[in-house]
């Protein structure tokens, strides 16, 4: 290994050494505990702390870094306790995660780190974001993303790249090459000979460097980002490593060819390193010693420090809460005069007056820029607030939504459009493990409104039409609203971009043109969470969403002589319980009317609440009236047949009935 120091003092190169030096031991040590019982799990980096250690320390202190299981070398480059970082591993709740999660899976605003979840390749699209809120507000900033040569075959990598790339983002995306993944080798990853050959592809700049030697890792990326901060752009860095302990301890490395570890331990960074400092004159034997006898001292004092720390205290109420930022709306009145305008207008409005009065705030969807959106409600805003913050994207769900969450870690808000909720599905991954969960785990929040037009009746088929908001109601940490007239969809709309909280916002193409109402032209907010009561009976409740809010108002009117209370449940998630019981224990007959199909659901999870909470009000079973359990058809004849709207009436007469 050749290394060469440049313009480096002796000062400059101990430093490195320490720093290299440290994440080592700290993981020798990890080893002894795991022997000893005394850890569960350890995911090493022996081998690989030259590509953590170098990035970390080329970066700024306050440029984000999105690090992996094997880069312990980042967080402790910036200079996080080790009591802390062991409390993190051991589910102690003075951890990162306060004990709900584990390894490197958390981030910290202090220190300017965002881990990774499961999925691996998720993170790539926040850095994305990350760096995209550093570009608008010119602040000169690089991110540095990292991901293992097993994720390059991830669509999320693929989206991540294609937006930086699309977008200019100074963004410096470093693939680990180790050679396997978990147990699969490289030639069963990938065909291509090298991996950072994909970055012709996107049309940038690609470097392969040895990830062993700390000399050329540090000098490199301290290049690239110096050269990216003052020429916004993403750079592909590929470092050749080797992984020379198992994908965890428990996994072992008898997959692996002795041959591999012969010549991979030959490249050792930090023995190779330390060899090349005791040729320079850095180090001596003694010095060597002393440095790492301070460092032992140091480890076994805080690992013990950590192991007496306090246990998590389970406590249900406060687990439900973390689920959420802590916020308390305030909900803004009505100003100014009202006029009729359709649904449609009454969205786009919404979008205008929140991107007015959150100059942070960024658009993103697919044609949502000159073209106006697929339904034209953001005409208009690329001369109203430039092509900085109404940002056409590439086909890549997954890589927005991903992009959204990145721009509220680093402090922007983001509004995501699917151009049909249908399409959400390329994105799902992004909403209901990164967005819902961000906060549990780490405490941060995820300011991101994903809209989602929804919705059959316009013999659009089986992937334009579906109603899919059972899918989110279910996943904590996420809100779900459905405005059913123009006045709730302009408030609601606002009341989602101002709650730092992610929120699926559902709108119903059949109502963009077809409904008009009265809408403020001041700026206003609806109460997320709070039912609207639209008619008072005494004979049934009738309680739904949507579409469904108009169905039901259309069958009553056409039959005065049905007395029913009618409620619009508005959010989803949370939901108005208290007015929903309310009005099923003064009429003993609920119905529940919703667009999507009957089997799971969000009717499911009404009737049987109700059914817990209000059994010994009711008159008769709670009965729900639903879509059928099949795909959306195309033709109107059988599409007609498959929404609820049909079946109405007649679960109506045999609920009076009963």
């Amino acid at each position: 290994m050749q290394f060469d120091r440049k313009d480096k003092d002796d000062a400059k190169l101990l430093a490195l050494y320490k720093t290299l030096l440290y994440p080592r031991m700290v993981e020798e040590k990890m080893l002894i505990l795991l022997r000893q019982g005394r850890i569960g799990k350890w995911f090493s980096g022996i081998g690989q702390e030259a590509i953590a250690v170098g990035t970390t320390l080329a970066m700024q202190s306050d440029e984000y870094i999105l690090p992996m299981h094997r880069n312990l070398g980042v967080f402790t480059s910036r200079n996080i306790p080790l009591k802390k970082l062991m409390a993190q591993w051991q589910g102690k709740i003075s951890g990162f995660t306060k004990g709900r999660d584990r390894s490197f899976h958390f981030g910290t605003q202090d220190y300017k780190i965002v881990g990774m979840i499961s999925h691996l390749g998720p993170q790539l699209a926040l850095a994305d974001g990350i760096a995209l809120a550093d570009l608008i507000a010119d602040r000169k900033k690089a991110t540095l993303v990292f991901t293992g040569e097993g994720a390059t075959s991830e669509g999320d990598f693929h989206e991540a790249l294609n937006v930086a790339a699309v977008w200019d983002l100074p963004v410096i995306f470093i693939i680990e090459n180790n050679g396997y993944g978990l147990s699969t080798p490289k030639n069963e990853q990938f065909k291509c000979e090298n991996l950072v050959d994909k970055a012709i592809g996107y049309g940038m700049e690609g470097f392969k460097i040895d990830g062993n030697n700390i000399l050329e890792v540090y000098d490199k990326i301290t290049e690239i980002a110096e050269s990216i901060r003052e020429n916004p752009r993403p750079v592909l860095v590929e470092c050749l490593t080797f992984r020379m302990r198992g994908h965890e301890e428990a996994s072992g490395t008898k997959y692996v060819p002795q041959a591999l570890f012969d010549e991979w331990g030959k490249k050792d960074p930090v023995k190779n390193f330390e060899n090349f400092l005791l040729t320079q004159g850095v180090l001596n034997e003694d010095l060597i010693a002393s440095i790492k006898i301070g460092f032992k001292r140091d480890i076994e004092n805080e690992v013990e420090e950590a192991f007496a720390e306090t246990e998590p205290i389970a406590n249900p109420t406060v687990e439900q809460e973390d689920m959420y930022f802590p916020y308390q709306q305030n909900v803004v009145s009505p100003t100014g005069e009202e006029k009729e305008i359709r649904y449609l207008d009454a969205i786009s409005d919404g979008l205008k007056q929140a991107m007015q009065r959150y100059p942070e705030l960024v658009i993103m969807g697919q044609d949502v820029a000159e073209y106006g959106g697929a339904f034209k409600i953001t005409d208009g805003f690329v001369s109203a607030f430039g092509k900085a913050r109404v940002r056409n994207t590439p086909i890549c769900e997954s890589a927005i939504v991903g992009t959204g969450l990145g721009l509220s870690i680093n402090g922007a808000k983001a509004i995501v459009e699917m151009q049909f909720a249908d399409f959400v599905t390329c994105g799902f991954n992004q909403i209901v493990n990164n967005l819902a969960k961000t906060h549990y785990r780490w405490g941060e929040k995820a300011d991101v409104v994903v809209r989602m037009p929804t919705g059959a009746g316009t013999g659009a088929g089986p992937f334009h039409s579906q109603s899919n908001e059972a899918w989110f109601t279910k996943t904590p940490g996420l809100k779900v609203v459905y405005p059913a007239f123009p006045y709730d969809a302009k408030g609601l709309l606002i009341a989602a971009v101002e709650d730092p909280n992610p929120v699926i916002y559902f709108e119903h193409k059949y109502l963009y043109r077809s409904l008009t109402g009265m809408v403020p032209d001041g700026y206003y907010t609806v109460e997320i969470g709070k039912a609207n009561v639209l008619k008072q009976g005494n004979q049934l409740t009738v309680i739904t969403y949507g579409l469904g809010v108009h169905w039901a108002l259309a069958y009553l009117k056409e039959n005065p002589t049905i007395s029913a209370t009618l409620v619009d449940l508005v959010s989803l998630q949370p939901w108005d319980k208290e007015t929903v019981e309310k009005t099923v224990k003064a009429t003993g007959r609920v119905l529940i009317l919703h667009e999507d199909t009957l089997s799971s659901g969000f009717g499911a999870e009404l009737s049987a609440h109700i059914a817990e909470h209000c059994f010994k009000y009711l008159d008769a079973p709670v009965m729900r009236c639903a879509s059928l359990d099949t795909a959306i058809p195309m033709s109107k004849i059988l599409e007609d047949s498959f929404l609820a709207k049909s079946r109405l009436g007649e679960t109506i007469e045999n609920l009076l009935a009963y």
